[in-house]
């Protein structure tokens, strides 16, 4: 099978490099984020080969599907069809659950119109998305919207005092006075003291005489909120009034099908006791123990289907999801597990699989397992490309492939090709950091005192209670699923929200107009420092007013429909993509226009600006390690973990708060791992306390304290399993992250 051949490649930061990628292995693109990994694979293989695989398709179906630009590259030759499994969101809705992305709801729902008693109907009638199997009381979502009377009412306070939280009941406002002079009830008593009679006319009106009210005005706060909230399509709210909406209701179970989604005559039917809502709650575990147990000839096929199913995702790493779990619940690394399953069940072969990053979100113990399903999709006669900086998960290549030698403008060639061991040996970034290993600390902060959680339970919590020192730098452990999540992000930032800042990798709600100079604030002060020097107005240079290019208007590309053909996306000629007019350009602060700043790195914007007072703004992207992104990039373009880390460097000046980080390390070079630990240090050094939520075995050596929750996952976690330092980890634990801990820290045990 001949080589992938790549000859004269530039795309993005590539300098012209060249290079033979082999069939049928596996092989890993290792280097700095930033160094040009992603060009390679994602930009250039599997973008051209999509493109191509595009082309055989005729115009009307090419312009449904979507658009891939032809890489800048000189020749490419011997592509394969390509199957991308990255990190982006499965996506969805309230509809869309695990049982549905992976069509084991569609076999379960083929199997119950078999054999299920008593018979109700067709497959369709086990569909809670449709009509003839969905409950009729919340459409087959399985929950409702209710009024939150605890966010809308403070029942210590009386209605003069304001015991309405909402701004639109304050005290002395027009609907405040219209039930001060209606007179049907104690103003001055706290509603925790009302009687019946009138906690009634408070929440639902006014009595009705005749049918009608003795007070048309006094609808009843219960009433009132319930006609703006909840009997109300939400998609017509304004946005100021949707977060209203969100504060002000909550969630609850449907009180007709329990949660459950199906309608009454669908849920009878049974296979061995169990209805369909009953599989799809059991843990993937329990639910493959009861496929085991059918033994209908008639059916075998189908039940070996669904098993096999189950399997593929049980040894993935995810035996503690169930099928009813919806996708939009889902982190990156699970979504990513999943579509991995998808394809392990196919039968094609001589394919190219390309994967972003597939130990994102995974436990030491559970890579080793994702890594048999790699070596398995070779082993079928596939091409396995994958972006990668686990050490464990490099360990497998068949080649492996260093870009570098460091991000941006000083990245973009070549630097190692050949195999893992060779590269342990190499004079590159990569080869150096996974040779030399984080040592493990030995002298731990003192804590500062501690905050609780009693008794806590939610999800596979159960009753849980936990002290978490302040002032030092804790990291919380376990496989995933275990709880860790639910433990620190919901139940802990929930109690102690006005402490604490949590910085997670869910997207930044922006435009693709959106940049780092943007949203961390100093872009005004570019803009004002060059408005300032060349005496005009500050909207010249923004490309979303007065200095876009009249062209364009601002997108840098013209975009021309043709109908059924592909839209056609070209370079703006009038601006050459440079987004702004030729006005906006011909103004400069020493020697740079607006294009040329937006174009620098953050290192190089922070010598060009290094007299400005803002430029420490700069500095803080260049602490979290965000140095090589150019301050004009759009933030739609960055991975999950650089937007943490964005997020990160907006909160850097604070002290004596709480910060939480769920998966820092994500996306991160194993060199840079050591510098964002020098910024967790430097946090805790400010006063403040720092909870990880990590899988790095780098980041939990160097902890002052752990919290290891398990000790697996789903109904076999929620525990906490160990407290301590890692070398207490090490000396006294028995748990699956202090297995791996002890690995890496011999010397010390």
């Amino acid at each position: 099978m001949k080589d992938i051949i790549i000859r004269g490649l530039s795309q993005n930061n590539l300098k012209n490099i060249s290079l033979s990628i082999p069939k049928h292995k596996i092989i890993v693109f290792t280097g700095v984020s930033g160094s040009g990994k992603s060009s390679i694979v994602f930009d250039t293989i599997a973008a051209e080969s999509a493109r191509q695989m595009n082309e055989t398709y005729p115009a009307f179906v090419r312009s449904r599907m979507p658009k891939y630009p032809k890489p800048d590259v000189e020749r490419i030759e011997n592509l394969t069809a390509s199957v991308i499994v990255d990190q982006s969101s499965l996506g969805g809705n309230a509809r869309s659950t695990v049982g549905t992305i992976t069509n084991v709801y569609t076999d379960l729902r083929i199997l119950f119109s078999r054999i299920g008693k008593p018979y109700v109907g067709t497959a369709s009638y086990f569909s809670f998305n449709d009509p003839n199997g969905m409950c009729p009381v919340c459409s087959g979502l399985g929950k409702t919207v209710e009024l939150d009377l605890n966010e809308i009412i403070d029942f210590d306070k009386s209605w003069n005092q304001g015991c309405i939280k909402d701004s639109t009941f304050a005290p002395n406002s027009w609907y405040w006075k219209q039930y001060v002079q209606a007179n049907l009830f104690n103003l001055n008593k706290p509603i925790k003291e009302f009687s019946e009679e009138e906690y009634n006319i408070f929440l639902y009106g006014a009595p009705k005489q005749g049918g009608k009210r003795i007070n048309s005005k006094i609808e009843g706060i219960y009433n009132k909120y319930n006609q703006m909230y909840v009997h109300r399509d939400i998609s017509t709210i304004a946005p100021t009034r949707k977060e209203k909406a969100k504060r002000l209701t909550k969630e609850v179970h449907c009180h007709c099908c329990q949660g459950k989604r199906l309608n009454k005559q669908t849920l009878a039917c049974k296979i061995n006791r169990y209805s369909i809502a009953d599989l799809c709650d059991m843990e993937l575990k329990d639910l493959r123990n009861v496929m085991y147990m059918i033994k209908e000839p008639s059916i075998q096929s189908l039940v070996e289907n669904i098993i096999a199913s189950i399997t593929r995702m049980i040894d993935i790493g995810l035996p503690y999801l169930h099928l009813n779990r919806e996708t939009l619940s889902l982190s990156g690394g699970e979504g990513q597990r999943l579509k991995i399953v998808r394809y392990m069940g196919s039968s094609l072969t001589n394919m190219t699989y390309i994967f972003d990053e597939p130990s994102t979100g995974l436990h030491p113990h559970d890579v080793q397992r994702m890594n048999q399903l790699l070596i398995a999709l070779r082993d079928k006669g596939n091409t396995v490309l994958v972006v990668e900086h686990d050490q464990d998960v490099i360990q497998i290549a068949d080649e492996v492939i260093d870009v570098g030698m460091y991000a941006g403008k000083n990245g973009g060639t070549i630097v190692f090709q050949g195999s893992y061991q060779d590269l342990l040996k190499a004079d590159t970034l990569t080869g150096k950091a996974l040779s030399n290993h984080v040592p493990m600390k030995t002298n731990y902060r003192l804590s500062k005192g501690e905050l609780s959680l009693d008794n806590v339970s939610l999800h596979n919590l159960k009753n849980v209670s936990l002290s978490i020192p302040l002032g030092i730098m804790n990291v919380v452990t376990g496989v995933a699923g275990s709880g860790k999540s639910t433990l620190i992000s919901k139940l802990f930032s929930k109690q102690y929200k006005d402490d604490v800042i949590t910085i997670n990798q869910k997207p930044i709600r922006t435009t693709n107009r959106s940049s780092p100079a943007s949203y961390l604030g100093f872009f005004d002060d570019i803009r004002q420092l060059l408005s300032k020097k060349n005496k005009v107005d500050m909207g010249y240079f923004s490309f979303n007013s007065k200095g876009a290019c009249d062209t364009c208007k601002g997108k840098g590309v013209i975009v021309t429909e043709l109908v059924y053909m592909d839209p056609t996306v070209n370079r703006c000629e009038a601006c050459n993509g440079k987004r702004y007019s030729d006005y906006a350009l011909s103004l400069s602060y020493q020697g740079k226009n607006i294009f040329d700043i937006l174009s620098m790195s953050v290192t190089e914007a922070i010598v060009f600006f290094s007299d400005q007072k803002w430029v420490s703004k700069l500095a803080f992207l260049e602490e979290v390690g965000l140095s090589y992104v150019s301050l004009g990039q759009p933030l739609s373009t960055l991975s999950g973990g650089e937007i943490q880390r964005i997020k990160l460097a907006k909160h850097l000046r604070n002290k004596k708060k709480i910060y939480i980080l769920d998966e820092p390390t994500t996306g991160l070079h194993p060199s840079d791992v050591e510098k964002l630990l020098q910024l967790f240090n430097h946090l805790v050094d400010n006063n403040n306390t720092v909870i990880i939520i990590e899988h790095n075995i780098d980041v939990i050596k160097q902890a002052d304290y752990i919290i290891d929750v398990g000790p697996n996952g789903g109904k076999d976690g929620g525990k906490i399993v160990f407290t301590g330092t890692p070398l207490e980890m090490c000396q006294v634990a028995d748990t699956l992250t202090a297995k791996y801990l002890k690995k890496e820290c011999k010397d010390y045990i």
